[in-house]
């Protein structure tokens, strides 16, 4: 769908991270792991970038989470950093069949600003009774209290630095089993990895559901 969307509230989740919360439109509805397109109009030119739901469900809101790169934003990264509640963005989608989709086990592997999703899917996994797992690598952690609350109720946790292999923590949390998903999101390296180190684990990346950020 297209729609005109307001933004209700702004949290500062990270280094350079936030995360975005909108009104939802009339007749929108997305799971965990699907993706919108929001855009503007800076200095008379449309701007519009792809973004992941990092809320485990939509309800009376939605949410994103945009990771800021202040060397490499574009027009677009650095309008979201001053972005505040009132503004009106455009909305199309959702977007994308790599999500969610009532798995007894969730298994996430999330590089960067995968941990949008890996949070979202994790939440909501554990909140209709299910088991969760996240391997999360980043040199500067977002999504930190979400990621506790999670290790709290349960779920299993492995915060891992920028450099280190996936294969290790991957072995540990990936069965195999049939009721188990098993969700890739991050950038393209980090997606070269965590594939490896699936196949290394279980032998075959191919049933993995993969979103990779380009």
């Amino acid at each position: 769908m297209d729609a005109t969307v307001t933004v209700t509230d702004v949290e500062d989740v990270g280094p350079d991270t936030y995360a975005i919360r909108f009104g939802t439109p009339d007749g929108f509805a997305a799971e965990p792991g699907q993706f919108v397109k929001l855009g503007t109009e800076i200095d008379g030119e449309s701007v519009a970038r792809f973004y992941t739901l990092s809320s485990p469900t939509v309800d009376e809101t939605f949410e994103v989470t945009v990771g800021i790169d202040p060397d490499d934003g574009g027009a677009f990264s650095a309008f979201l950093t001053s972005i505040e509640p009132g503004v009106e963005l455009s909305l199309s989608g959702p977007f994308g069949d790599q999500h969610y989709d009532g798995e007894r086990r969730v298994v996430i592997l999330a590089g960067g600003p995968g941990v949008g999703p890996a949070v979202a899917i994790a939440e909501r996994a554990v909140t209709e009774g299910g088991e969760a797992a996240i391997v999360y690598r980043d040199d500067e952690p977002a999504h930190g209290g979400r990621l506790k609350r999670l290790r709290d109720a349960g779920a299993s946790i492995y915060l891992l630095d920028g450099d280190v292999e996936l294969d290790a923590a991957t072995a540990d949390v990936v069965t195999g089993a049939g009721d188990e998903g098993l969700f890739v999101y991050g950038f393209a390296d980090f997606v070269a990895d965590a594939e490896a180190a699936i196949e290394a684990t279980i032998g075959d990346a191919d049933d993995a559901k993969v979103e990779n950020f380009g």
